[in-house]
């Protein structure tokens, strides 16, 4: 006979063993809880990491003296130059969808007026141009047009000497950036000269390092820039072209009314 030890040892034994399986196969090991408590001060380490990159950064920033402040605020004024840029030189705000058609639609229902209105209610590149032509319209055709090239050409020269600041930041970036590189070649021979040539490597290393500090930072600036203002002169010159093809359009009806020839007078016989 079996004792009665072993008959309820037996079936009682297999859910131990399965629950220590399930345990260890949950259980994470012991690298990974070495991981678990190790996160903490990995998070600590890489947030002074960053900390550092980030103060040796404004360090490099600051190095650049009285010349590299001034290539910051130029490199303020050129983010704020685009943004604004980017919010104006818009199709939506240069050319009013839907004010070529109305002006049209007004002229051929011969309402001057009331188009010269919609001009003034919607101020824009467009509007500009069709108010010059239609306030002309007296004077016929070639008035109008004459009047509209004009006014064209005056709102164009505006766009094109307002997008002008971003060249010139771009120009005057790298010629800041040269001006801190020969201040540092001025302060490093400087060192030369004071110890009379015995000067060390550490001795001439702050005055090279303003001058490479500005020249970076120089070209950081002008770079972008250059790209910024190419694209935008880009879209004004195809700005430009779309609003001359709706003053044209709008002024279409005004063009064929003053382009028809009123009948000829009838000839009657025996006079001259």
């Amino acid at each position: 006979m079996v004792p009665c030890h072993e008959g309820f040892s037996r079936p009682t034994r297999w859910p131990v063993w399965v629950l220590l399986g399930c345990w260890l196969a949950l259980a994470p090991p012991a690298s990974a809880q070495t991981d678990t408590l190790d996160p903490p001060a990995a998070t600590a380490g890489e947030a002074t990491t960053s900390q550092d990159e980030t103060s040796s950064l404004v360090n490099i920033l600051l190095a650049g003296g009285l010349v590299g402040y001034v290539i910051m605020f130029l490199s303020v004024a050129a983010v704020a130059l685009a943004i604004e840029h980017a919010l104006t030189i818009r199709a939506g705000v240069l050319i009013p969808p839907g004010l070529s058609d109305r002006v049209a639609e007004l002229l051929a229902a011969n309402q001057l007026t009331a188009a010269e209105q919609q001009c003034k209610l919607h101020p824009s590149f467009l509007a500009s141009v069709l108010h010059a032509g239609l306030s002309e319209a007296d004077g016929g055709w070639e008035a109008t047009e004459k009047a509209m090239e004009d006014a064209a050409a005056d709102q164009a020269a505006r766009l094109f000497r307002k997008i002008e600041y971003l060249s010139v930041i771009a120009n005057l970036a790298p010629m800041l950036g040269l001006l801190g590189t020969v201040i540092g070649m001025v302060v490093a021979f400087r060192e030369v000269a004071i110890t009379q040539g015995a000067a060390r490597a550490a001795d001439l290393a702050e005055g090279i390092y303003l001058a490479l500090v500005t020249t970076v930072e120089g070209l950081v600036v002008a770079i972008p820039c250059l790209a910024v203002y190419a694209f935008f002169r880009s879209r004004v010159d195809q700005l430009v072209a779309e609003a001359s093809q709706a003053a044209t359009h709008a002024t279409a009806p005004l063009r064929r009314r003053r382009g028809a020839r009123p009948p000829a007078p009838p000839r009657v016989e025996g006079v001259r």
